[in-house]
């Protein structure tokens, strides 16, 4: 079995930005900096919210939470995105109002939006984006291979099945309404799977050598799994990325080039 591993793939990247960050500080006094609202008081946000936040340190950049109502939202998101120090803008989701989801998204402003969200949206998602530098990274040629997607969601599978499609790859994708999901990931190379069910993908379902990327994110009895059972990890022919440190740390190291990107842009 070969682990794709994403802590590997980010420890890289970060030092780049690293550079990137202290060279906006010294050439231009400009450091990047990242406004995330939270309306939802769950404390299970609580850890996204730190490693969020970290990561800015770590890097040299600025990450402020804004702890408000969800009512407050809009209000508050149309004033940073006037506020010139502030260069881009998340919304952590879900809302405790999950109607009005839409309408909080759209209201970051454009050039702001490093999350990706809104309608019109210049910036890709970070998380599709972090599986696309994984496999890069370990140089796993998606060439002539069949892809799945497994869980067509706005956050992950629905924007990364874009991505693909526009790179020309043999992607397809399967939800809910798939009425034999072993059949189809049975013919693919590559699986992909978003859903949040523990233990969706099983071992039976799993054809020799096929790669394998859990960006599912759910909770059991033992605490935080992903949509991958324990049986597919003790194949030893596949290639899959571990329970922890996968998908997860490179999605917020491509929250963060979003950031960069922002920053400049908005220099000029």
């Amino acid at each position: 079995m070969k682990l794709l591993n994403g802590l590997e793939v980010a420890s890289y990247i970060k030092q780049r930005q690293l550079k990137t960050v202290s060279g906006l500080v010294q050439s231009r006094g400009i450091t990047p900096k990242l406004a995330i609202i939270r309306t939802n008081p769950d404390p299970v946000v609580n850890s996204y919210m730190k490693i969020k936040t970290n990561y800015g340190m770590d890097i040299g950049a600025l990450a402020e939470v804004h702890n408000i109502d969800q009512s407050e939202a809009v209000e508050l998101i149309k004033k940073l995105n006037k506020d010139d120090s502030v260069h881009g803008i998340i919304v952590q989701i879900p809302l405790p109002d999950r109607s009005l989801t839409e309408d909080v998204l759209n209201a970051v402003s454009l050039e702001k939006d490093v999350d990706g969200l809104g309608e019109g949206s210049s910036f890709e998602c970070p998380t599709p984006l972090a599986i696309l530098w994984l496999l890069a990274g370990y140089n796993i040629d998606l060439r002539d291979k069949k892809i799945l997607i497994v869980g067509l969601g706005k956050l992950v599978g629905k924007p990364l099945m874009a991505m693909m499609e526009a790179s020309g790859y043999d992607v397809s994708g399967a939800d809910k309404k798939v009425k034999d999901l072993k059949a189809e990931t049975l013919k693919a190379d590559v699986v992909i799977t978003c859903t949040g069910v523990p233990a969706l993908i099983t071992s039976d379902m799993v054809k020799p050598n096929a790669v394998i990327v859990d960006a599912g994110v759910a909770t059991d009895k033992n605490g935080l799994v992903g949509d991958v059972a324990d049986d597919v990890r003790a194949m030893p022919d596949i290639t899959i990325t571990p329970l922890k440190g996968g998908v997860g740390p490179l999605t917020v190291t491509a929250l963060y080039e979003n950031l960069l990107i922002a920053a400049r842009n908005q220099l000029g």
